[in-house]
């Protein structure tokens, strides 16, 4: 039997997606070097603790478990981090993927499914980006995965393998079910950082930017429940399977929420005010980005379960509660 490899599958959205193809009888394996993600969120897979950019440890899984194809989440997100350290950026997020592309190749896989994101769009002129907007990253870590992109795209162009190129939105919520979750220390997610906050593990929720040209001044974002983005690979997975051509794709739902409609949400679904802090606009953010995800919709068949903000701040929110009732909460900033 083949197995599927997950990078990064013992984080935040590789975890989920791992718990999704378990349940469908997939044989997976997952390479993880655990420096953000939990050996206890792998339900149901093989584990191997290591880098991805570790050519001799990834050839010997690929061999190992006869894998076919690869869904690559491992990488550094934050972006303000990127700015002030660009080139751990570029490190391990491109330069780690040419590596496994470069084991990929020499194995045979030919079917790579890549964790990519909407900052490779940056700022577009009417706050929508669909496949075909220019991409103009406005931080490294946008950079970082538009160069994988194109690293990936250049080797597919040869004929050795297909490729889905996933470009993520804004990623929040859990497990409904409530058994894996966001667990990320020092997260810089907003729902998950207003759901701390709310849970009593910060002081505050800050605001970054309050004078964008939005209706109230806060940042807009789609917001796309972790659930409904872990279907999607699945859907991209079927897609090769099937012998279907490379594509790039947007994963997000086509409407936005702004900062403070995120934030009123949490205080409703948590029933009590939050303490909000306004601070000046950070670098590397931009005022709206909203996904055109028809293209997801119409070639994979996708359609989301949890669009719905109250349902998605609510399996977030009942995480952190699971997190605070195992472990003595320490307040952060």
């Amino acid at each position: 039997m083949s197995t599927v490899l997950v990078t990064g599958g013992a984080g935040y959205i590789g975890s989920h997606t791992v718990q999704q193809l378990v349940a469908r009888g997939e044989r997976v394996v997952v390479i993880d070097n655990l420096s953000t993600g939990f050996r206890d969120a792998v339900r149901g897979a093989a584990f191997v603790e290591g880098n991805v950019g570790d050519c001799e440890l990834v050839a010997r899984t690929l061999e190992a478990y006869q894998v076919d194809a690869v869904l690559h989440f491992a990488a550094h997100t934050v972006v303000p981090e990127s700015v002030s350290d660009p080139l751990k950026y570029y490190g391990n997020n491109t330069c780690n993927t040419r590596n496994l592309l470069a084991c990929c190749a020499a194995a045979g896989v030919g079917k790579f499914i890549f964790s990519s994101t909407a900052a490779v769009y940056g700022a577009t002129a009417c706050g929508i980006a669909d496949e075909d907007t220019p991409t103009r990253p406005a931080n490294p870590y946008g950079t970082s995965k538009l160069m994988s992109e194109q690293m990936l795209r250049d080797w597919t162009a040869t004929g050795a393998m297909r490729h889905v190129i996933l470009r993520y939105f804004n990623v929040a919520g859990c497990d409904p079910e409530g058994r894996i979750g966001h667990s990320t220390p020092q997260a810089t997610l907003l729902i998950k950082v207003a759901c701390e906050h709310a849970v009593g593990k910060r002081h505050c929720i800050t605001i970054y930017g309050t004078d964008y040209d939005t209706p109230d001044g806060t940042g807009v974002r789609d917001y796309i429940h972790v659930d409904d983005l872990a279907a999607a690979h699945l859907r991209a997975l079927d897609h090769l399977r099937g012998g279907g051509d490379s594509l790039t794709l947007n994963c997000g739902y086509g409407h936005g929420y702004s900062v403070r409609e995120v934030v009123d949400a949490v205080a409703r679904v948590g029933g009590h005010p939050l303490n909000v802090v306004e601070l000046p606009r950070r670098q590397g953010d931009i005022g709206q980005l909203i996904a055109c995800s028809d293209k997801l919709r119409a070639v994979l068949g996708w359609e989301p379960k949890y669009d719905d903000l109250d349902f998605i701040v609510r399996t977030a929110l009942s995480w952190e509660y699971q997190l605070a009732a195992a472990t003595p909460i320490a307040s952060v900033a």
